[in-house]
């Protein structure tokens, strides 16, 4: 009975070894490809009814209020980790197909590019500033170790803080936060089955994750705000106005010709009140120009209305 012993406790090993747990990870509630198509059918859900144009917006500053990164080297420009997350929201709001994104953050390095190639130009103003923080990030490393099994698990968590802010008048008229958590898990049994090293790759899942949290509420808001144009020139009886096809301004789109309503200010409030515009014409969208959104255009007729006696740069065209 004696020598049975052994044999029975090896055949009780190898029962164990081969019930090898694998290795679990834990990653946002969806893919980031997933997220992305279902922002992108958002849009489309929303533009049914009306078409969707592009809004000019920039990421402003985006900082890191965390105790996370603060012994990293940083640059001058910025910290990493709010780099990071800047970096990921601008990547995000260009997929969406829906804004024109300008960079604010690197003005600097735009501006000394410029001045090595001895180019100039003019900053294009925006509709809304985004503005917002890394304001909470974690990790944590827990696990269980039995007589032959062992568990470990490494999670990160993310808190981002993002506002809209109106660049004519410098109020911030949205806020919203996002969340985000992601996980990787390992566990051996016997000395067999699954280990992971410290995943880096964590800290980046979290922070996206976050992002695309308060991601879809922040587009719907800015998408709330009306789109407007200018006239460019009226030349030979034809109408050309700024923006075109990446804009959404396609053949056989109808707009609207608005006088700019007077501007004054509210004593109630103290901010400026622009008064509704009067409805003069309306025009329809023949032909676009240009090749890329920082010089297209188009050329519209008029349908209805007339725009004479009237200075082109007083005027505004709407949707």
């Amino acid at each position: 009975m004696k020598k049975l012993l052994p044999l029975f406790a090896t055949i009780a090993l190898a029962g164990c070894a081969t019930q090898t747990p694998q290795i679990q990870i834990t990653d946002a509630p969806a893919s980031r490809e997933t997220q992305a198509e279902a922002q992108e059918q958002m849009l489309k859900n929303e533009s049914k009814e009306q078409l969707q144009l592009k809004r000019k917006i920039a990421v402003g500053r985006i900082s890191n209020e965390t105790n996370y990164g603060r012994s990293l080297l940083r640059d001058d420009f910025n910290d990493p980790l709010g780099k990071q997350v800047g970096d990921m929201l601008s990547a995000r709001l260009i997929e969406s197909g829906s804004f024109m994104v300008f960079e604010r953050p690197d003005l600097a390095r735009v501006e000394q590019e410029r001045e090595m190639f001895g180019a100039s130009g003019d900053l294009v103003g925006v509709d809304t500033l985004i503005v917002g923080s890394l304001t909470e990030f974690g990790r944590n490393v827990t696990g269980e170790k039995g007589f032959l099994s062992s568990s470990k698990k490494q999670s990160a968590y993310a808190k981002v803080e993002l506002r809209l802010i109106n660049v004519e008048t410098g109020q911030a008229f949205f806020s919203s936060t996002g969340t985000g958590e992601a996980s990787l898990e390992s566990a051996s049994v016997a000395g067999f089955g699954s280990r992971a090293s410290y995943d880096g790759t964590l800290t980046d899942k979290a922070i996206s994750s976050a992002i695309s949290d308060v991601l879809d509420e922040m587009i719907r808001k800015i998408m709330e705000k009306p789109w407007t144009t200018s006239i460019l020139d009226v030349s030979d009886g034809q109408i050309f106005i700024s923006g075109g096809e990446s804009q959404g301004l396609k053949p056989g789109k109808v707009l609207v010709v608005k006088t700019q309503g007077k501007q004054v200010k509210s004593k109630q409030t103290g901010f400026t009140i622009t008064l509704p515009g009067t409805e003069l014409a309306k025009v329809k969208v023949i032909a676009n120009f240009g090749d890329s959104e920082s010089n297209e255009g188009s050329i519209v007729e008029l349908v209805e209305g007339s725009i004479d006696n009237y200075q082109i740069d007083s005027l505004s065209i709407t949707e």
